[in-house]
């Protein structure tokens, strides 16, 4: 696994953390997710490709990018 952050737009509750949550563990169920709403920060352990997630999150209604 490896460790990709993201800028996330669009979350503000914990309900956003939530379903941002569910969205990256859909694309991998293993996967270990931290979300930080306050800097808009999403953390993941994950096997998955990061653009893919990305494009999952921003799909989601939450628009994301790989964190550089």
């Amino acid at each position: 696994m490896s460790r990709i952050t993201f800028d996330v737009q669009g979350m503000s509750c914990g309900g956003c953390a939530k379903a941002v949550e569910k969205i990256i563990l859909k694309s991998d169920p293993a996967g270990k997710v931290s979300v930080d709403l306050e800097k808009a920060k999403v953390e993941a352990d994950t096997t998955a490709d990061p653009a893919a997630l990305a494009a999952a999150l921003s799909a989601g209604g939450y628009p994301a990018k790989i964190a550089g």
